[in-house]
C-alpha cells in the first residue's frame, strides 16, 4: 500500500504500564483481573478521558455482575468474539 506523505497518520498515545498503574486508585486492579501485567486494551481506553471509564463501568457490569450467563460463559463467549473478530489485544 503506498503512503501519501500529505496524509496524516491516525494514532493514539496509549499509556504505558507506568502509567496506567498511576491513574488508579490504590489497590484497584485494572478491568477486574489480576495478570500481572495490564493488558494493552485497558491501556488504549484510558487513553480517552470520557469513553474509557463509561466502557470500562459497561465491562464491569457485563462481565462481574449477576446475569443470565456464567461467569465462565461470559468468558467464553469474550474469547470467541475476541477470535472471530481476530483480536490482538
Amino acid at each position: 500500500m503506498k503512503h501519501d506523505s500529505d496524509t496524516p497518520e491516525a494514532w493514539v498515545a496509549i499509556p504505558n504500564e507506568a502509567e496506567r498503574r498511576a491513574q488508579l486508585p490504590p489497590g484497584v486492579r485494572a478491568g477486574g483481573y489480576d495478570f500481572g501485567f495490564i493488558p494493552a486494551m485497558g491501556r488504549l481506553l484510558a487513553a480517552h478521558e470520557e469513553i474509557g471509564p463509561a466502557f470500562g463501568n459497561l465491562f464491569r457490569i457485563v462481565m462481574f455482575e449477576p446475569g443470565h450467563l456464567s461467569r465462565q460463559e461470559r468468558e467464553m463467549v469474550a474469547a470467541v468474539a475476541a477470535v472471530a473478530q481476530d483480536c490482538h489485544y
